[in-house]
């Protein structure tokens, strides 16, 4: 007669239960120790009876397997971990080539290239697309230029800004050169010019020659400016025969002048040809009075 089948089950009975774990760890540990010496393995066992007695055997050192056992589970962890990340990325490849390849095709529909299989709706809405794209191509050149011709209006306001800013300095330069030149030439004006006398010695003979001449003005002690004097230039020196003076001094002794070149010229052309009446005598002097008129204009201008 065959034995039972034993169920396998927690043993109510405490005896009954010490009696097998008894029998059955003696039976474990003779089979870790069969299968260390046929097989060659390195073979450990940990028992802990129920009332946490210990029970252990070991090939070898029972710290060197547990030791073994640590690192070669971290080992396969890693490669566990390894492993699925290889077959993550693979799969985001897979993804990353079909996008890949549909963008190509896209962009060679764009550019009007493998539209054999395409339908009317498929190349109408890529026509829709391309009258976007080209719409906002344009929106975008456009704005970069306004953006440019700003730039350039900003930059030539800058550059006109700076123009009008030298030519104010200019200008200033040039007013303090002339008041500097009108300080350091300029001088009074004269209140009064002294009468200038003069003697017409002529005979009642025609022959005698006229002696006509300009009396020399009196010499005045004009006053040196004070600015002037401050630079330290002698204006009485160096300006006796200004140009404003010299205007004055022939526009108030016109007529003196016009005598004494009349009667100088009387003189010498009487020498050669003695005028013989009255008449000649006039038309010599208005000639030469217009003479006289002509050099005074010329020093004006002078």
């Amino acid at each position: 007669m065959g034995r039972g089948k034993i169920v396998i089950r927690r043993i109510d009975n405490s005896t009954s239960r010490q009696v097998t774990f008894s029998k059955r760890r003696s039976g474990l540990l003779k089979k870790a120790k069969e299968l260390a010496i046929l097989c060659d393995a390195d073979v450990g066992v940990i028992i802990f009876s129920s009332t946490s007695k210990l029970y252990e055997y070991s090939s070898t050192s029972m710290k060197t397997l547990i030791e073994r056992y640590h690192k070669t589970k971290e080992e396969h962890h890693q490669l566990g971990v390894s492993t699925s990340e290889v077959k993550y990325w693979q799969r985001e490849a897979a993804m990353l080539r079909q996008q890949l390849q549909s963008l190509q095709e896209n962009h060679r529909q764009m550019m009007g290239e493998e539209l054999t299989g395409l339908s009317v709706k498929d190349l109408q809405n890529l026509e829709n697309q391309l009258e976007i794209s080209l719409r906002g191509v344009r929106m975008k050149k456009d704005q970069i230029l306004m953006d440019e011709i700003q730039e350039l209006n900003r930059k030539g306001n800058l550059i006109h800004q700076g123009n009008m800013e030298l030519y104010k300095k200019v200008n200033l330069i040039r007013q303090e050169n002339l008041e500097l030149y009108q300080k350091v030439y300029g001088t009074k004006d004269a209140k009064g010019a002294s009468s200038l006398t003069n003697g017409l010695g002529v005979g009642e003979d025609a022959g005698i020659p006229i002696s006509l001449q300009l009396s020399q003005p009196q010499q005045q002690n004009l006053e040196a400016p004070e600015k002037a004097t401050k630079l330290g230039y002698n204006c009485d020196k160096m300006h006796k025969c200004s140009i404003m003076r010299t205007n004055e001094l022939f526009q108030s002794h016109y007529s003196n002048l016009v005598l004494l070149m009349v009667a100088a010229d009387y003189n010498d052309a009487s020498k050669k040809r003695p005028y013989t009446n009255q008449e000649d005598v006039t038309h010599f002097a208005s000639r030469k009075r217009c003479e006289a008129a002509n050099y005074l204009s010329i020093n004006e201008l002078w």
